[in-house]
């Protein structure tokens, strides 16, 4: 199937009041996991390539970008292909030529003005391309703190979450399409123990004219993601999750069989279990396949 664009199934999913769940690719894998649980639900996805997994690939988004964008046409789920936490203005510039109709721009760590200021930039190139930009206003968990070289701060740290009033100003001053908010989600989490606040979460939904979302998700429980849905995040996240499985697969086979050499043997268990993963959180955040 051609690949959808991010906007296009974000556009539907609000239509729907359902979520759409977006996945982090790093290797071969992860893009064939995320098609093959989207295959297995019915439902659509996103798959993401971050700025540190193109740092990972060598600096390069092209190779990465093709390998995920032909796993989604040849796949028959509905699938966009998304350039995720991108800081560098250079990165932003290669992603309609590498084939992201979408990007995220974190300029998140910088002080609340010169956020505003680099994002307005990034939105105003990406509009200029037809690419569709999602930016991040507060501090989720899990990430450098400002300056991008302080400690993380915490998920529920004074100050970090998200001000519905600023980001009504932030969304009317830059243009931003979407808008990563700051609710008690962390990233980098491997344990599902989070809390979100479902009621700032709807009092962001209530003043934001644009879909919300939720970074960090693999920390949080089924129900907690259930009630973030209905309270008006859009698009999901998730990336950690999918890391956990294809670790504790490899690990597990590799225990077993030390004297293994042929990666194929585990990765073949390493993709299946990240396939059920995907297709566990479509089933959540979705409602489909249930």
């Amino acid at each position: 199937m051609p690949l959808v664009s991010t906007g296009e199934l974000v556009s539907a999913a609000v239509t729907a009041g359902r979520g759409l769940a977006a996945f982090n690719v790093i290797t071969l894998e992860h893009a064939e996991a995320i098609a093959a649980g989207a295959e297995r639900t019915g439902a659509p996805a996103v798959l993401q390539v971050s700025e540190n997994a193109v740092r990972f690939h060598g600096g390069e988004p092209g190779p990465v970008a093709a390998a995920a964008a032909a796993v989604a046409r040849a796949s028959s789920a509905r699938l966009s292909l998304h350039l995720d936490h991108v800081e560098s203005a250079e990165l932003l510039r290669t992603a309609p030529a590498t084939g992201f109709s979408s990007v995220m721009f974190d300029a998140s760590k910088l002080p609340y003005a010169e956020n505003l200021k680099a994002t307005a930039a990034a939105v105003r190139h990406c509009h200029d391309h037809g690419v569709w930009i999602e930016a991040e206003l507060g501090a989720v968990g899990g990430k450098a703190g400002a300056g991008g070289d302080g400690p993380s701060p915490g998920a529920h740290a004074p100050g970090v979450r998200t001000d519905p009033a600023e980001a009504l100003v932030f969304v009317a001053e830059t243009g931003v399409d979407a808008l990563a908010v700051a609710v008690g989600s962390a990233h980098a989490m491997t344990r599902r123990t989070a809390a979100l606040d479902h009621a700032l979460i709807r009092a962001l939904r209530d003043t934001v004219p644009v879909p919300l979302v939720l970074h960090g998700s693999s920390g949080v429980p089924d129900d907690e993601i259930r009630r973030a849905v209905a309270a008006g995040m859009v698009k999901i996240n998730v990336g950690t999750a999918l890391n956990s499985a294809y670790t504790g697969a490899v690990r597990e086979f590799l225990t077993a069989r030390p004297s293994t050499v042929d990666p194929r043997k585990y990765l073949v268990p390493a993709r299946e279990a990240m396939a059920g993963t995907v297709a566990g959180f479509l089933r959540v955040i979705s409602g489909s396949g249930e």
